[in-house]
């Protein structure tokens, strides 16, 4: 099917991982700004097929964490290990390659391209890791048909709603099969009903397989699609829990 995930997609990398690897692996990963300890020694570690939310309230280092993971900044001590690469050790060029073949990133504002059509956004990710054209918009065809999304192909953001444009990015975020998708506040910039769509289109990529971790403040989002809770404060994990979800997935 369109939507399966697991499925690893290209880029020469030399590590060889067992089934049983960490997507994600932090070793008392530090971060400091100008004096500010944003991490204070984090580790932590997200297995194949897991969907981890990370709460916390503002400041207290979350989105410094999926920085860290997503390779957008580096820690100031410590490592931080993706789909069994060490990104602390790659150079900028490196980090930029590893991130489109191995990490698919959904944004609460949905970073779409406005002077591209739904297709294109998708396809787009695709040509970025050197997909053939065809090849490129085959698969983010069938990856908007399966997001139900079949007749906006050629729609522009500018006239999609939310929902439609957080499906698109979505769409664009699992164009290449990432080992790892991030999603930071999915549901933030849409109605309650909207973010219901999303949060039943996270939980059934994760029942799939997809390995999700999650950035939140919303509290029902994280009892929904999550089987593992991370509390951070002050820079550090001071709780984890799993999580046992309680809603019937039902096949759509």
């Amino acid at each position: 099917m369109a939507l399966t995930p697991a499925e690893p997609s290209g880029g020469h990398h030399e590590s060889v991982k067992t089934p049983e690897a960490a997507v994600v692996q932090l070793d008392s990963v530090r971060k400091e700004f100008g004096g500010i300890t944003a991490l204070d020694g984090v580790s932590l570690e997200i297995r194949p097929g897991e969907a981890v939310a990370v709460m916390g309230p503002s400041g207290s280092g979350k989105s410094t964490l999926l920085n860290m993971i997503a390779g957008l900044d580096r820690p100031s001590s410590g490592s931080v290990v993706v789909n069994g690469e060490n990104i602390t050790r790659m150079g900028e060029a490196a980090l930029a390659r590893f991130r489109r073949h191995h990490i698919g990133m959904v944004f609460q504002f949905f970073n779409l391209l406005d002077d591209l059509p739904a297709l294109e956004n998708v396809a787009l990710a695709g040509r970025l890791v050197g997909v053939p054209a065809r090849k490129a918009r085959a698969r983010a065809t069938e990856l908007l048909d399966e997001l139900g999304l079949a007749d906006r192909r050629d729609a522009y953001p500018a006239v999609l709603s939310g929902g439609e444009r957080q499906r698109v990015g979505v769409a664009r975020a699992l164009m290449n099969r990432p080992a790892l998708l991030l999603a930071d506040e999915p549901t933030g910039a849409l109605d309650s009903r909207t973010g219901e769509q999303v949060i039943d289109l996270l939980l059934d990529l994760n029942r799939m397989g997809q390995t999700l971790l999650l950035v939140t403040h919303d509290q029902h989002l994280a009892t929904r699609c999550a089987t593992r809770l991370v509390d951070f404060m002050d820079g550090r994990v001071v709780r984890e829990a799993a999580l046992e979800r309680h809603e019937p997935w039902i096949a759509r």
